[in-house]
């Protein structure tokens, strides 16, 4: 555990004793730590000039240790921030036990903080409300930014795969064995045109729910659905020829 001193009293845990509680690798750890401040980084690369970027000191600090083999090895101090980040990522019972432990903990270092005048308590208190409202700030503008993760981005796969079956008449129709690539190939069209991104992969998660709403709501051009209409009638004909 790091405790600083009054002059700076940010409070964190190591990223050693965070891994014991959840139940995982410390190298683990480390390398979801990595992707959180990767995450950050590409968030203030597309902040705009003059607006505020964000502070991964405020989430994550990096620090080392001395092995049992007497090697330095990599850690990060992990504030109450990171650790709200940690837990969000955490389901059912570890994420409520982890949460529970980290609130204790930092709950009993804002104990050890005893100001020795009235003075230093209010300009202490003022530092943390600024700090708690550039917080804020930081949290959103990540949450404007980051992308949908490999679960959100193999959900809006799917449900295009079958978004576009279901328009060509199913995996056994005439259409869908003669022009599902083109089908294909303009329902993903449609949807990097209207969410203006390269790929669908960098689908902004905040409108991940938007994305499922287009693909439920997504139709092909008049002139597709015609030539689909038209392919599928072609094969019931044929069908009932062979009768």
């Amino acid at each position: 555990m790091n405790q600083l001193p009054i002059q700076n009293p940010v409070k964190t845990i190591n990223s050693r004793e965070v891994a014991e509680m959840i139940g995982k690798q410390h190298k683990d750890l480390l390398r979801d730590i990595r992707t959180y401040l990767s995450y950050m980084l590409k968030a203030n690369q597309e902040i705009k000039k003059g607006e505020r970027k964000i502070a991964p000191s405020d989430f994550f600090i990096e620090s080392t240790y001395v092995d049992s083999q007497n090697k330095v090895q990599p850690c990060y101090e992990i504030t109450k921030l990171g650790c709200e980040m940690v837990a969000n990522k955490l389901t059912g019972e570890k994420g409520v036990l982890f949460t529970a432990q980290y609130v204790k903990r930092f709950n009993e270092m804002e104990q050890t903080i005893k100001p020795n005048s009235t003075k230093l308590l209010l300009q202490t208190a003022l530092k943390h409300e600024e700090e708690i409202e550039e917080i804020k700030t930081d949290v959103q503008v990540l949450k404007n930014t980051m992308r949908i993760d490999g679960a959100e981005e193999f959900q809006i796969s799917q449900k295009g795969r079958e978004k576009v079956i279901e328009c060509l008449g199913g995996k056994d129709s005439n259409a869908y064995l003669k022009i599902s690539k083109k089908v294909f190939s303009q329902f993903w069209r449609d949807f990097k045109k209207y969410f203006v991104i390269p790929r669908y992969g960098d689908l902004p998660k905040k409108r991940f729910d938007e994305a499922i709403q287009f693909i439920e709501e997504w139709y092909p051009d008049t002139s597709t659905r015609l030539e689909i209409k038209a392919l599928n009638e072609q094969q019931s004909l044929d069908f009932g020829e062979g009768a």
